[in-house]
């Protein structure tokens, strides 16, 4: 399916809410399959949470998550302890070609069974669920944080609890400390002293207690684009968000105000508004080692606002659902921007001019759908195999509808 977005405006004053964070919905996913007694309200409803929801309750051999990057990671480690159980782990052809090498050895090195079933250091993966009693394991500090998150979930129940050392510079720190800060939520001991974390095993019951997710900030990252792109004065309403977030992406409240985006704290909400802004210098720059997905967004943002943008911290973007960085050069410059990428930046040049009519290819990514999108509000444009935003956001295009964009569906 193909939408093809009219010149839209959007309706001023709308309200919209957005379901709970895929970040934090996948790790409570794994903590539930572990702890039993957990509840969980206000789950994502995005394809990789479904699949992570059916994946840690299955008893299947055979575990397929598709282009479930995130699942991936964490359910290499989670089938790792399941004693006495032999499962297959695979998923789609993009993720065949995901690399999974450093977390496998770091999991086989504390005593797991995993073994590659086709090309070394990709899935699909052979595990089979044993005890683990050694507790001490090194990674780079630069590697993805899923990998690191994925050792923390499962450190609690490791007989002996888990030390991890990190070597260097941390990537994605914000969504290290939120797997921390959920593990700490529901009773488990941990520590981050310098770049040593420890996770206690955990000697008693956790208890029985209702965890709300948050809703999820990457989702939020569309509708400030939108509200940036819009006349002074539009505003609109997102739920539900709260000013102490464990996300890394709620750097979007500072990093848009560089936009003329305004955020106000509501009860249970955030109000967007565009407002004016006295910032002349038309290089924005930002670093976004800690938020590398909302990095499509804010290249998609500026070169709407004829802004020249530097973005650094990148490095984790070519192995995600595509190369987001090649993606992204592709398609800016299909609407005539000029994009210069390396291993980790992307640099955009400020230009006036929007070419009409052209046609996004979205590369089985739903964030390169998603952050296209917004440009309906300046120029006509088609974005190709438009349901690839059901594998975070599935309700995005109802939601755009409901808001003010005109559009039309082709099968």
């Amino acid at each position: 399916m193909n939408v093809y977005i009219k010149k839209s405006k959007l309706r001023n004053h709308q309200k919209v809410q957005i379901t709970g964070s895929k970040s934090e919905s996948n790790r409570l996913l794994l903590l539930q399959a572990l702890y039993p007694q957990l509840q969980i309200q206000n789950l994502s409803n995005s394809d990789d949470s479904v699949l992570m929801q059916k994946a840690v309750s299955t008893k299947d051999k055979l575990v397929d998550i598709h282009h479930a990057g995130t699942a991936m990671r964490f359910l290499t480690a989670f089938f790792s302890i399941q004693k006495n159980r032999e499962v297959i782990l695979t998923g789609s052809s993009r993720m065949k070609e995901r690399p999974i090498e450093i977390l496998v050895d770091a999991l086989n090195s504390l005593g797991a069974d995993i073994r590659y079933l086709e090309n070394e250091g990709y899935p699909p993966l052979k595990i089979v669920g044993r005890d683990i009693t050694k507790n001490k394991v090194t990674l780079e500090a630069n590697v993805s944080s899923q990998y690191i998150s994925a050792l923390l979930l499962i450190a609690s129940k490791l007989e002996n609890g888990l030390e991890l050392t990190l070597i260097g510079e941390i990537t994605s720190m914000p969504y290290i400390q939120m797997t921390l800060s959920l593990l700490r939520e529901i009773g488990i001991e941990t520590n981050f002293i310098n770049n040593v974390v420890s996770v206690k095993p955990c000697s008693s019951t956790v208890s029985s207690q209702i965890l709300t997710v948050e809703s999820d900030w990457s989702s939020a990252s569309y509708f400030y684009s939108i509200i940036a792109l819009s006349a002074v004065g539009t505003e609109i309403i997102i739920s539900s968000y709260k000013n102490e977030s464990l996300q890394g992406d709620s750097a979007l409240v500072s990093i848009y105000k560089n936009f003329g985006v305004k955020t106000t704290f509501l009860d249970n909400s955030i109000c967007l508004q565009k407002v004016e802004t006295n910032d002349k210098n038309s290089l924005k720059q930002f670093d976004l080692r800690d938020a590398p997905d909302i990095a499509q967004t804010i290249a998609v943002t500026s070169f709407g606002l004829g802004k020249e943008c530097q973005l650094t911290g990148l490095h984790t973007l070519k192995i995600k659902e595509t190369d987001r960085l090649v993606a992204l050069k592709n398609e800016l410059e299909k609407l005539g921007a000029q994009v210069t990428i390396t291993n980790d930046s992307l640099h955009l040049k400020a230009s006036d001019n929007i070419k009409q009519e052209v046609s996004i290819s979205t590369y089985n990514d739903h964030r390169m759908a998603m952050a296209f999108a917004p440009l309906g509000l300046l120029v006509p444009i088609e974005i190709k195999n438009a349901e690839v935003v059901s594998k975070s956001y599935p309700d995005f295009w109802k939601d755009l509808k409901r808001i003010g964009f005109d559009y039309d569906t082709i099968s």
